[in-house]
């Protein structure tokens, strides 16, 4: 029998959403460390800076004391085999996310064949929420606070707050250097 087996959770978690959550949950379950490691990201626009993205995932996995939270860049297998994990945890939302998880899995397989990668879907009730809806709705002006942790709303609606102030004296200028 394996004991002390680490499994690395990696993503943008841009933000962290109440089934991310749920997935790390089922993780500490099956492994006795988990590291949720927070993507810098850069081929997306994140709406958070990595640092405001890895105190909200820390806020959220705090219930949980065999979980770490790091952050990285580069190429994911460097991460995981540095930590010396045997498996990473990629969630399954929907079959859609199946065909994209399929093929990465093969990729790291290849890059890491000591490293199995393992499926969990997160609860019904969390299987349709994504940090890109999550985003979008928040953007619109839509609640979110039944999407993702306390926190991580209250940090939503400050960002959105501070976008907003920026869009109104982007307008502003804008409109009197023109003129009007």
């Amino acid at each position: 029998m394996v004991h002390n087996v680490i499994a690395v959770y990696p993503g943008t978690f841009d933000p962290i959403t109440l089934g991310h959550e749920d997935v790390v949950r089922r993780a500490t379950q099956l492994f006795d460390r988990v590291i949720v490691a927070v993507a810098a990201g850069y081929h997306k626009k994140a709406l958070f800076s990595l640092e405001e993205r890895i105190a909200m995932v820390r806020q959220a996995v705090q219930p949980y004391p065999q979980v770490e939270v790091e952050s990285f860049a580069g190429l994911l297998r460097d991460f995981v085999v540095a930590r010396g994990a045997k498996a990473m945890v990629r969630g399954l939302r929907a079959v859609t996310d199946f065909d994209y998880e399929f093929q990465l899995a093969g990729m790291n397989r290849s890059l890491m064949p000591e490293v199995e990668t393992v499926f969990l879907t997160p609860s019904d009730k969390y299987q349709f929420i994504s940090s890109t809806f999550v985003r979008e709705i928040a953007s619109l002006g839509g609640e979110v606070d039944k999407f993702v942790s306390p926190g991580v709303n209250d940090r939503l609606l400050e960002k959105m707050r501070e976008l907003t102030k920026i869009t109104d004296q982007q307008a502003f200028k804008s409109l009197t250097q023109n003129g009007a």
